[in-house]
């Protein structure tokens, strides 16, 4: 699980935000050597498999805009492994962003933009970001439906029409497949941090992509029960 700001342990939430404000994972975060970042575990185990399904299928040059960067090693990884690609990283915390910032002034890579600050929730409020690919890992399950709904509209908004690609990472429910028994002690663990958490019925995922003209094209099995979702926008 990437760090983010929609973890466990949430705080006094400013006025109209919906998420806990510092970064937090249920995995341990750490102070890394660069000043002001912050460091994940769950990187190093995903990074290489999500990166091979974003080999396969992200355009030559793609802009990506990613939603809920976290500690922004995901970013790091991916603009380095993939340097034809424009990776634009973003968080609604300012922690997480100050973390994405000092990675990112380590790495100097050039086609790394700054974090936005940007809440998957308030979709109208969104920058506007020049994206053909919208990423989001470990997101859905540890926030509100509200930002799934506002990733949902705000991917549906800016990605081009058509071929956008919205790619989604984690774990889900899906009907008439036994959940794992590891998922279903994470999701008991999350709905006891958080009730409106929790690992979403993925035909519900779905078709609230599909009002959004976003359609399931792909899904990938990936390890630890984990799945990639690719949509298109048509």
């Amino acid at each position: 699980m990437t760090t983010h700001a929609y973890g466990p342990n949430p705080v006094a939430l400013p006025a109209g935000r919906l998420y806990p404000e510092p970064v937090q994972t249920l995995d341990s975060v750490q102070t890394a050597a660069s000043q002001g970042a912050l460091a994940s575990p769950a990187v190093a185990r995903n990074a290489a498999p999500i990166l091979a399904v974003l080999c396969a299928h992200l355009p030559a040059r793609a802009r990506v805009l990613e939603i809920a960067s976290g500690s922004g090693e995901h970013a790091i990884a991916f603009a380095r492994a993939l340097p034809a690609t424009t990776w634009t990283p973003s968080d609604p915390s300012p922690e997480a962003r100050a973390s994405i910032t000092a990675w990112r002034a380590e790495a100097a890579l050039a086609n790394l933009n700054p974090p936005l600050e940007l809440d998957a929730a308030e979709p109208n409020a969104w920058p506007e970001v020049d994206a053909q690919v919208v990423f989001c890992a470990n997101m859905i399950h540890i926030s509100p439906w509200a930002a799934t709904q506002g990733l949902m509209a705000g991917a549906g908004r800016i990605l081009p029409d058509p071929g956008g690609l919205l790619v989604l990472y984690g774990p889900y429910r899906e009907a008439e497949v036994p959940l794992a028994p590891s998922n279903a002690t994470f999701d008991d663990s999350l709905k006891s941090r958080d009730p409106a958490w929790g690992l979403r019925e993925l035909d519900e995922v779905v078709a609230l992509a599909r009002v959004h003209r976003l359609d399931l094209t792909r899904r990938v099995e990936m390890p630890a029960n984990n799945l990639m979702l690719l949509f298109r926008r048509v």
